[in-house]
């Protein structure tokens, strides 16, 4: 009894804690290098569909259902989403042959206002850092020298991939390693920074 008693004073603790009014973040601070005018620029967010993402996207570089063709998608993301943001990119890599990639990693702030829930309310204004990430996806070429430039899929698909050791290798574990281990590590790290700070 005395464990039921304990965890509905948490609950009770929570409703009256402080609660988010507003986050906003900072657009991107320069563009993708290789980006070009009309780029479509898909914001993956925590809660994304990632069907609702790609079926736009992908009706947009395809010029589906009477829609304005596009050469260009950026998808950016940040915090908890880099992972969503990283699997829309490689899915539409599989759908779409020949698409050239450019992939950045940078920071950018997230303004976030907390309201009190007791007595007098109060507001507070917090900014947070929080890792981010851009994939841009281009039908045209992009300059192979730029860092976190990738060729497109169907290029390593003629020949298969080996190792040190003459192995092959497994083409989705590359897609993944492309990213290096910075952008998952940091994605991880601030999962559990927000765990950690969900309030002021």
């Amino acid at each position: 009894m005395a464990e039921i008693n304990a965890v509905v004073n948490h609950s009770n603790a929570s409703a009256n804690g402080p609660r988010k009014v507003s986050s906003i973040e900072e657009s991107s601070p320069f563009p993708v290098p290789g980006q070009g005018p009309g780029v479509l620029e898909m914001r993956v967010k925590e809660g994304s569909k990632i069907r609702n993402l790609l079926g736009f996207a992908m009706s947009r570089i395809q010029g589906e259902g009477g829609q304005s063709v596009v050469s260009q998608v950026l998808f950016t993301g940040s915090g908890r989403a880099i992972t969503k943001t990283i699997t829309c990119a490689e899915i539409m890599k599989r759908k779409v042959l020949g698409l050239h990639q450019v992939s950045k990693i940078q920071y950018r702030t997230v303004r976030e206002v907390w309201e009190s829930q007791e007595g007098c309310r109060t507001q507070t204004t917090i900014n947070r850092t929080v890792p981010s990430i851009s994939i841009l996806l281009s039908k045209n070429p992009l300059d192979p020298q730029e860092p976190g430039y990738q060729p497109p899929d169907d290029l390593f698909s003629q020949t298969k991939e080996k190792d040190e050791d003459n192995t092959p290798l497994d083409l989705g574990k590359r897609h993944w390693s492309c990213y290096s281990p910075v952008v998952l590590s940091t994605s991880k790290r601030a999962c559990l920074e927000e765990d950690k700070h969900t309030a002021p």
